[in-house]
């Protein structure tokens, strides 16, 4: 058990480091890195909502979809997936899609992630795929750096009234 916190923490940090880029980008500094069940990682992606026009360019979005293209295969059955935040729902219900074995977040998103919000796709048993999921894990570093994000955005937006 020791052995796989410490994957997921250096895992997290990844994701991490994509979160880094997104807010050097002005985008929301979300990162997602998928991993294969042997340990290797098949698609590291952050935020490109702003950037794209996208409103479904979310980094866990952008990160299984590149991993499966990697793969050839959209069933990521045996991928965990680390993201910075909380996913939302429409990331959630992604994930359930595809498949995918696990997911580890850092940040909790009262506001805006499906499970604080009470959606709970992963474990419906309704649904045709279920998966476990992780949360808080580098909750502080992620929290840290969205709020920094933010507030620099509030203060430039004062600046600017």
């Amino acid at each position: 058990m020791k052995d796989e916190m410490q994957d997921h923490l250096w895992f997290l940090g990844l994701a991490l480091e994509q979160a880094e880029l997104a807010f050097k980008a002005q985008e929301v500094p979300v990162g997602a890195v998928l991993v294969s069940q042997n340990g290797d990682v098949l698609s590291k992606q952050h935020n490109l909502k702003e950037s794209e026009f996208n409103p479904t360019a979310h980094a866990e979005i952008l990160a299984i979809v590149d991993g499966a293209k990697k793969l050839q295969n959209w069933r990521l059955s045996d991928c965990t997936l680390y993201v910075t935040l909380e996913p939302c729902p429409m990331c959630l219900a992604a994930l359930v899609q595809c498949r995918v074995r696990k997911c580890i977040f850092g940040a909790y998103d009262p506001k805006g992630g499906a499970l604080s919000l009470g959606y709970r796709f992963h474990s419906d048993k309704r649904l045709n795929h279920q998966f476990s999921i992780m949360g808080g894990v580098k909750h502080f570093e992620c929290s840290k750096l969205l709020s920094h994000f933010f507030r620099e955005r509030r203060t430039g937006y004062m600046r600017n009234k």
